[in-house]
């Protein structure tokens, strides 16, 4: 065999030994991982799987191009949302190969959202899924004890929420028993710490319903409350839980569980305490209403009593006598006037009947030159000629005077 072959007498094409398709790809991994160190990418995910050994794949792509990532379960730990299909994220990694399939791919570390928060699409995300599975229906949640006699606490023990559920709960319950349950309200851990709050207060058995919340805060501090575990903590609690968390304006995912939202802690112990305030004010003001009805029945009855004194009673005894001899004087001079004019409405009624019986007499024609013939015979009046016979004994009557006369010739006209 000539040099111009080129060929050795092992049969390569020069002296130099060939690299194994392993050696090529771990080559081309050193080189991808020097020239491209950890870094984010922007793009969006085309698809999505959540693989059964806890680790995630996806594709991030964008208008001409697409890239293979990998995120293991020990990353995916820290995600605070659900990455879907869809959803322009950023992912912090690094560039390399995967060897025994001989791509490159990227190695996600951490994975958010690009243009809205991340806790804000985990919020909406975990609270649809909620509300699919019923955890938010009007028709499970419960009402609250009227009077409760013991009211467990979910709370950190130096925060002010606490300060302010003590102190009004004193005010308008007092005497009822606050069981407190000391936890972490923000942090890593706080979600779990809270859960099992929730979960120890309900195997205490001495309370009748749970107040599960803290004060204000930034979003990032309230988080613990939008927590899953927290919301199934509160789903399946044997006790009535109100959630307080923050201030009015903020709205947890505890909120949509729990059994009654209140807006703020304070709020939550006024919700709690209303029917038993209700009830105390009710009494106080019975009381003084009684109180007042006894003062009023006591003075009636002192009243009374100083009308019952001897001396008050003769003078009411005299008062009553010259009352009545007044009334009596009254009566008298009553009927002496009715009398009188009784009598004088008689006397003027006979007055008057006389003039006209004097009127009517016929004794009063002969004082106008009349006179009255009568028979001797038998005294009657003689009204007609007719009725006299010749020699008739006739009496006559003047006005004054009479005569006795007979009759000596009857005349007819």
């Amino acid at each position: 065999m000539t040099t111009s072959d080129h060929s050795s007498s092992s049969g390569y094409p020069d002296s130099e030994s060939p690299l194994s398709v392993s050696e090529v790809t771990s080559r081309i991994k050193e080189v991808l991982e020097e020239s491209l160190p950890m870094c984010w990418v922007a793009g969006e995910i085309s698809d999505f799987k959540h693989h059964s050994s806890g680790h995630r794949y996806f594709t991030l792509v964008d208008q001409s191009s697409q890239l293979s990532c990998v995120m293991f379960k020990w990353q995916a730990r820290k995600l605070s949302f659900t990455p879907e299909p869809g959803i322009k994220v950023m992912v912090h990694g690094h560039i390399s190969v995967y060897e025994r399939g001989g791509r490159y791919q990227f190695y996600a570390a951490q994975l958010q959202p690009a243009g809205i928060g991340a806790q804000a699409l985990a919020f909406e995300q975990l609270r649809k899924r909620l509300e699919q599975e019923g955890l938010f229906e009007q028709e499970r949640k419960r009402s609250l004890p009227p009077f409760p006699q013991a009211i467990g606490i979910v709370t950190s023990p130096t925060g002010a929420a606490v300060r302010d559920i003590i102190q009004i709960l004193g005010r308008r319950a007092p005497g009822i028993q606050l069981i407190l349950r000391p936890t972490r309200v923000q942090g890593p851990a706080a979600a779990e710490d809270i859960a099992r709050g929730i979960a120890d207060l309900n195997l205490h058995g001495g309370a009748d319903l749970l107040i599960v919340g803290r004060g204000g805060g930034a979003a990032e501090d309230l988080w613990p409350f939008n927590e899953e575990v927290v919301a199934r903590a509160i789903y399946h609690s044997a006790l009535p839980v109100v959630s307080a968390v923050g201030h009015e304006i903020d709205y947890s995912i505890a909120d949509y569980v729990a059994d009654h939202r209140a807006p703020t802690p304070s709020a939550a112990a006024e919700i709690v305490a209303q029917e038993r305030g209700d009830l105390l004010r009710r009494v106080f003001e019975q009381r003084q209403r009684m109180r007042r009805a006894m003062l009023n029945r006591l003075n009636t009855c002192n009243q009374h009593l100083q009308n019952l004194r001897p001396e008050r009673l003769f003078r009411r005894l005299g008062d009553r006598l010259d009352q009545r001899g007044q009334y009596v004087d009254e009566r008298r001079n009553a009927l002496t006037k009715a009398f009188d004019w009784q009598l004088r409405t008689r006397v003027e009624s006979l007055r008057r009947a006389s003039l006209r019986l004097e009127a009517l007499s016929p004794l009063g024609g002969l004082a106008r030159g009349f006179s009255l013939c009568e028979r001797m015979e038998d005294g009657r009046l003689v009204r007609s000629s007719k009725h006299l016979n010749t020699g008739d004994k006739l009496r006559l009557r003047f006005h004054h005077g009479g005569a006795i006369c007979s009759a000596e010739e009857i005349i007819d006209e």
